[in-house]
């Protein structure tokens, strides 16, 4: 806001002080050009603070259970396959390095 001569500035900060007022602040979001609209129509209806603002940010948010306790789910969830027991046994064929020239 420094380049911003001084009425611009009072109004600047009077636009802030009256969203503060209606407990709203401005705040910068970086995303895909193609989402611009989205985030925007998102924004409006979560500053509405109503019934739909609250379903909307219930479907968005993430549950903090959902990652709690993940360590090793990959190594159970392929103790549970079909395969698990069947004698397969998979190698990797041995190569030489190859020569790079860079």
């Amino acid at each position: 806001m420094s380049t911003l001569d001084p009425a611009q500035r009072r109004a600047v900060l009077a636009h802030r002080s009256r969203l503060a007022s209606r407990g709203l602040s401005r705040f910068e979001v970086v995303g895909r050009f193609e989402d611009r609209a989205l985030l925007r129509d998102i924004a409006r209806r979560l500053a509405t603070n109503d019934e739909a603002a609250a379903k909307l940010r219930e479907a968005v948010q993430v549950p903090p259970h959902r990652f709690e306790g993940t360590r090793g789910e990959i190594a159970k969830w392929l103790l549970r396959s079909p395969l698990v027991g069947s004698g397969l046994t998979f190698e990797r064929e041995q190569v030489e390095p190859r020569d790079v020239e860079l």
